[in-house]
């Protein structure tokens, strides 16, 4: 495998989730539950990843409440809250997800340039699809539409997006306090007139300083690795171990090259850590949180993970055998990751129910500084990664550990950069600005 060209350094983002990612994190004596609602709390989150010198911070989104009673992720609509933490911090890159399934072209792009000129060049949109039905009901369909319906409508979504932010040349502005105001000349029509979306165009925004804010994919079907391939600048990655992120690494990689494509694509697996000074304290600190877990309702979702009853198995016992794949007869990747998890880590009941309730499939990392640093270099050096998205398990002591302890470790390695060189998030990912239409 080709060596990594020592210029090259780490990608880090900060994926913030309510309280933080493991499902009981709310529950915890010291949590941050209190402060969901707050934008300051939010702002404070954003300032501490800058401290650390992080590419960006990230906010999935869902378009239903789901279930209330285990917690309750989605407090603050997050182009609104990142509009706001833009305010609060200089350098971090801001990215949020915007469904191609519930949004328009137009709407989305308007939206995401206003913020990317309101936060002086610093977006990105992770595009989805979305999957649940609960979120198809709230938009006005019955269930979410098949599969590659979504994908073909997401391309076409994409598509219009960046002719709608090309719409404007970068010099139409001319300001002339005696004349015009734009250049009529250089803000065009667009006329799409697709399958899924009818959009004249111009857009009512001058082109985003980024050009493109930029643009972010988690890809997992062979579709929608396709469509990462074509589009994404940085990609989100599911990988429990490194065999798995190596062999996501390489076909996205090819997928990229066949698409005729330079980009550097970032590939950003999620990363949970429980950061001590010992790995006893770093045990300890997973532990307080799994046992914050509510136990029955844990032991019904892994019930519904493994289709079998385990209502009956004692918490703090080895994880009785389990069936092989090849016998199981249900949803497979997510079965596939707890045997994987089983076989690795040998874990009791309990600490399963943990380290699914902790990030599930994602790649979990206990230990000192110096421990998570190695195995974070490990799958830089090894192709698996070119950086992370961080998923602290509690916010915002998780990140403050990692802030504050780990990425000074990557840092001395010279495998994370010590300051800010670029004012924009395509400048902290080493992206290229995009050229313009010529109008």
């Amino acid at each position: 495998m080709k060596p990594r060209n020592p210029d090259e350094k780490l990608h880090l983002n900060l994926f913030v989730m309510g309280a933080g990612h493991h499902r009981a994190a709310w529950r915890h004596p010291d949590s941050s539950a209190e402060r969901l609602g707050d934008i300051a709390y939010y702002e404070s989150l954003a300032r501490t990843a800058e401290r650390g010198k992080l590419d960006a911070v990230f906010f999935a989104d869902g378009m239903s409440a789901g279930s209330v009673e285990d917690g309750f992720n989605w407090h603050l609509e997050p182009l609104t809250a990142l509009s706001a933490m833009s305010r609060a911090t200089r350098h971090i890159g801001l990215i949020s997800t915007l469904s191609s399934t519930f949004y328009t072209p137009f709407h989305a792009a308007r939206l995401v340039g206003s913020l990317d000129h309101i936060s002086g060049g610093r977006v990105g949109w992770n595009v989805v699809t979305s999957m649940f039905d609960s979120e198809a009901r709230n938009h006005g369909y019955p269930a979410m539409p098949p599969h590659a319906e979504r994908y073909a409508r997401a391309e076409e979504f994409v598509q219009t997006v960046l002719a709608l932010w090309d719409s404007w040349a970068d010099d139409a502005i001319e300001r002339d306090h005696h004349g015009r105001y734009a250049d009529p000349d250089k803000v065009r029509r667009i006329d799409h007139h697709g399958e899924h979306f009818l959009v004249d165009g111009p857009l009512n925004l001058p082109r985003p300083p980024q050009g493109h804010p930029v643009l972010v994919q988690a890809g997992a079907s062979s579709q929608g690795r396709d469509l990462a391939a074509r589009y994404a600048e940085a990609i989100y990655a599911v990988a429990y171990d490194l065999p798995t992120a190596q062999g996501y690494y390489r076909d996205i990689k090819s997928r990229v090259e066949a698409a005729g494509r330079t980009a550097p694509v970032p590939i950003l697996p999620g990363l949970v850590t429980y950061v001590g000074s010992t790995m006893a304290e770093a045990r300890a600190k997973q532990r307080e949180l799994d046992e914050c877990l509510p136990v029955a309702a844990s032991l019904r979702q892994l019930g519904l993970f493994i289709e079998q009853d385990c209502s009956d198995w004692e918490l703090d016992a080895p994880v009785p055998r389990l069936p092989p794949l090849a016998e199981f007869r249900g949803p497979q990747g997510r079965y596939a990751t707890i045997l994987r998890i089983i076989e690795t880590e040998r874990p009791t009941l309990r600490e399963l129910l943990g380290r699914l309730a902790a990030g599930g499939g994602h790649c979990t990392m206990v230990g000192t500084p110096e421990s998570i640093a190695d195995e974070m270099e490990r799958w830089f050096h090894g192709r698996g990664a070119d950086g992370f998205n961080l998923m602290p398990p509690s916010l915002p002591g998780g990140i403050e550990d990692f802030v504050d302890q780990v990425v000074p470790a990557l840092q001395r390695r010279g495998l994370f950069r010590e300051a800010y060189t670029a004012t924009t998030l395509r400048g902290h990912l080493g992206l290229e600005r995009p050229a313009g239409r010529r109008l």
